[in-house]
């Protein structure tokens, strides 16, 4: 999958425009990612991504890195082994380009601030 464009509030991915947060997997797209609390990621808001085999996740933090995401988070993919890449959404989106050809990627971006 290719991200085309980012800007605040909107992506393009192979040719589909989406507006609000998603979660890119490798060969599909979850649109509408919501956490029980906002701009915090924990671990109840990526059940998808908990049993995950890949080997990179990709936080983007929003436009402003506003999104943070939790200790317990980070620590459950160290202890997998598993890279995390946590930046603004900006930065995300082209690290995800530069990587996902070569590599099992997950992309969770937060699209706003």
């Amino acid at each position: 999958m290719k991200i085309e464009s980012y800007s605040f509030g909107s992506i393009l991915i192979d040719g589909e425009s989406y507006t609000s947060d998603l979660i890119i997997f490798p060969g599909k797209v979850k649109a509408s990612w919501w956490r029980k609390r906002s701009h915090k990621v924990e671990l109840e808001d990526i059940p998808d991504l908990m049993e995950a085999e890949v080997d990179v996740i990709i936080f983007g933090t929003g436009a402003y890195g506003l999104m943070k995401i939790k200790k317990k988070v980070i620590e459950h993919f160290d202890n997998k082994n598993i890279k995390l890449i946590i930046e603004q959404t900006g930065k995300a989106v082209d690290i995800y380009n530069e990587i996902s050809e070569n590599k099992k990627v997950i992309a969770a971006l937060h699209l706003t601030c």
